[in-house]
């Protein structure tokens, strides 16, 4: 049954192994004692709570000195006498003897067969310390986590039928799932189980088909399995804040790390082209850094959002956000910014006292102004972003000519290199990563009209492993300089 919720949920099941007492026991551990597991029911329909009601019969160590309790703790946890089940609290008061608090044992351990206590125990009795009693300890459904709970009501489904679904993730407090076919009469019950057991989740909901089956945009249809149907979530990634409808546009929580990658190789005054911006996880932080960034996406709630964090986050002097299709966006933006670059001024911070006058106010605003910094930003861009997996490789195609008729901007005749670009997208799964990248090569090539190698010294070329999106497809991000022969081209 464990490997069942590995496969509903992988993301959270827990790899703690115990080998001996002395290590403390977690209640989604997969090899949980059968005392501790909770009732199960494989038929229940609707979540009843009360069924999860179980009384297991543990030895407890009552200690009368409460001076005693801290040494009577450290010999019970040298000995491994002591219950060690997260996050089940092992002292507790005694309920029988009013001012007494008493220590749960581990199982082994029988109250009224001394024939069970370790040597450290039958000294802490010998030695009036403590004294060992029956005990109920009570679990109820609180106590269990999602998965114990899980175990216990979905059906043991043979191995032949399962499908992996893809887990849960979270936005915001929206939680979504994508379960398979085998899951789906369980639904309500998973996600009412997933609220209860995620203090941060509101909503709960399940895809009904895969990222950007049924749009362009990558948003998703989807069902509300527990509570309400709102999805005006709020995020924070890269000291940044976001705020979006999750079901209008697309993000990805567990992108984060690769979006900081491409961003934090932004130097401060680059110029970036970000091509399919979505709500702005490389655009705003970017501007963050001082870097440039001309942002875009075709779809208006995305524009929306990516506007609105522009300005909750202050980066509207690095930051333009645009709505327009990627294709065009490349070849107008590239113009745009040869004929209109832009200029922030940097002041410094201005430290006067609450006390201070106005002739002393004014007089450190001056000192602020003459020794701000211009930062001005590039004729060519240094980036170009293309962060629509399925189908930016398709858009290589608006790089022919970009920069027809510039080639004095660039090396040799300056010290600039053609900018990079950085592509996502996805990749069939082959035996070796080397077959992967070299059809990733011969797919860049055919779309953007040159000839595109790993071993081209000029193109500066890598290719990063992202993800794994399906069994059988990847996801990763290729970043190159534009060939020269497609950027001098005739358009």
């Amino acid at each position: 049954m464990a490997s069942l919720l590995r496969s509903v949920f992988p993301r959270f099941t827990s790899n703690l192994i115990v080998s001996d007492t002395s290590r403390k026991l977690k209640m989604n551990s997969p090899d949980l004692p059968e005392l501790f597991q909770p009732p199960v029911n494989r038929s229940m329909q609707t979540l009843d709570r009360s069924f999860f009601k179980k009384s297991v019969p543990l030895a407890a160590a009552t200690v009368f000195d409460l001076k005693e309790i801290t040494n009577v703790r450290k010999q019970l946890e040298r000995s491994g006498d002591m219950l060690r089940l997260s996050p089940i609290k092992p002292l507790r008061n005694d309920e029988q003897t009013p001012g007494a608090k008493c220590f749960l044992l581990s199982p082994q351990v029988d109250a009224n067969d001394p024939k069970t206590w370790s040597p450290i125990l039958s000294q802490l009795v010998d030695n009036n310390l403590a004294k060992l009693k029956p005990f109920t300890l009570t679990l109820t459904y609180d106590d269990w986590t999602m998965h114990n709970i899980l175990e216990a009501i979905l059906p043991d489904i043979p191995e032949e039928e399962k499908e992996t679904p893809a887990g849960f993730a979270q936005v915001g407090h929206v939680a979504h799932v994508n379960l398979r076919t085998p899951y789906l009469p369980y639904k309500y019950l998973i996600g009412q189980v997933l609220l209860d057991k995620n203090p941060n989740v509101t909503t709960v909901i399940n895809k009904t088909f895969d990222v950007g089956t049924e749009s362009v945009f990558r948003t998703f249809p989807y069902e509300v399995l527990a509570g309400p149907d709102d999805l005006d979530v709020v995020v924070h990634e890269a000291g940044c804040e976001f705020r979006f409808n999750f079901g209008k546009v697309y993000w990805n929580s567990r992108l984060g790390t690769e979006h900081a990658r491409i961003f934090e190789s932004f130097k401060e005054g680059e110029a970036v082209c970000d091509v399919m911006a979505g709500v702005g996880p490389f655009a705003v932080p970017a501007g963050k850094g001082k870097v440039f960034v001309r942002a875009n996406d075709l779809n208006p709630d995305c524009h929306a959002s990516l506007t609105d964090a522009i300005k909750r986050n202050k980066v509207d002097d690095f930051v333009m956000a645009s709505c327009a299709d990627g294709r065009e966006f490349i070849r107008h933006a590239t113009t745009e910014l040869a004929q209109a670059p832009r200029k922030v001024v940097l002041k410094p911070k201005i430290r006067v006292s609450r006390k201070a006058t106005v002739e002393e106010r004014k007089a450190a605003e001056e000192a602020a102004t003459k020794s701000a910094q211009t930062l001005e930003e590039p004729r060519t861009f240094d980036h170009y972003v293309m962060n629509l997996p399925a189908t930016a490789i398709e858009f290589l195609d608006a790089f022919k000519g970009v920069y027809h008729n510039r080639q004095t901007e660039f090396a040799p005749y300056t010290s600039r290199k053609l900018p990079f670009i950085h592509l996502y997208l996805f990749q069939a799964k082959y035996a070796t990563e080397e077959e992967e990248c070299q059809e990733i090569c011969e797919r860049i090539s055919e779309n953007i009209g040159a000839e595109v190698k790993l071993t081209d010294p000029e193109l500066e070329m890598s290719i990063r492993y992202v993800r794994l999106v399906a069994p059988k497809k990847k996801m990763f991000c290729a970043s190159f300089r534009i060939p020269a022969a497609t950027a001098f081209a005739d358009p």
